[in-house]
């Protein structure tokens, strides 16, 4: 019998570290969905993709909507039938600046929204789908701002001020954390990443590392062996403070 082919949902993939994970799991013989709102761009990142030989298919996904992800979820379905890896990275920064006695509070929301809520959003409703795989994972990609043990270190390098989107991640490690612990003694893992600061148009291209640099540590994670981590916090060097 001939094994089914393993099939991956990266959400905001049709630019910057999503597509570079998109592409960088598509090399390793996945099929990949590229989860992206806006139509054009999810199209064209999913020609680009497949002109280089990956198995990528676009996926409708707004992770602040439940209806597009619970479509997004039937689509996997009928595509592949099961999922055997997630990579929640879509995310908003909120602009800046965000000095937290200026902030409007809709910054704060949105980011928490996008960033944390739109993750538990998409894991719950793709979780079905990777009970079904042998051998499933989910990376919520975060970030060296979420750690707040290097927030709370003097001289430690964590960037701008940013009262929504630091704490977001801060938050989303915590997520991270849970549904690890919930999902102790399955075959799911789950892991956060931190990519870097990586050139993208997030940050404004203010990056000094590339998006392609940026996703190995997803694509590390999302392919860990069985016995690999739960519940951790990597970037390229190892396991970060949380």
């Amino acid at each position: 019998m001939t094994e089914q082919k393993r099939t991956a949902l990266v959400t905001g993939a049709n630019k910057g570290i999503g597509h570079e994970i998109a592409a960088g799991l598509g090399a390793l013989g996945l099929s990949v969905g590229i989860g992206a709102r806006d139509e054009a761009r999810r199209e064209t990142a999913v020609a680009k993709l497949r002109a280089a030989g990956v198995d990528a298919f676009g996926v409708p996904l707004d992770v602040t909507d439940d209806a597009s992800v619970t479509a997004a979820a039937g689509l996997v379905e009928d595509r592949a039938g099961r999922l055997d890896v997630l990579v929640n990275n879509a995310g908003i920064t909120g602009g800046m600046a965000q000095t937290p006695t200026t902030a409007d509070v809709a910054t704060v929301r949105a980011a928490v929204e996008t960033n944390v809520i739109g993750v538990i959003r998409v894991t719950n409703a793709m979780l079905p789908l990777l009970r079904r795989s042998p051998s499933p994972r989910i990376v919520n990609m975060s970030s060296t701002v979420g750690s707040l043990t290097l927030q709370s270190s003097p001289g430690a390098e964590t960037g701008p001020i940013a009262v929504a989107y630091a704490p977001s991640k801060t938050f989303l490690n915590a997520v991270t954390v849970q549904y690890a612990k919930e999902l102790a003694g399955t075959n799911v893992l789950i892991n956060a990443a931190c990519p870097g600061f990586c050139a993208t148009d997030l940050n404004g291209f203010r990056g000094v590392r590339t998006p392609e640099q940026g996703a190995a540590i997803a694509i590390r994670l999302a392919t860990l062996p069985d016995d690999g981590p739960t519940g951790g916090y990597f970037d390229e060097n190892g396991e970060l403070p949380w």
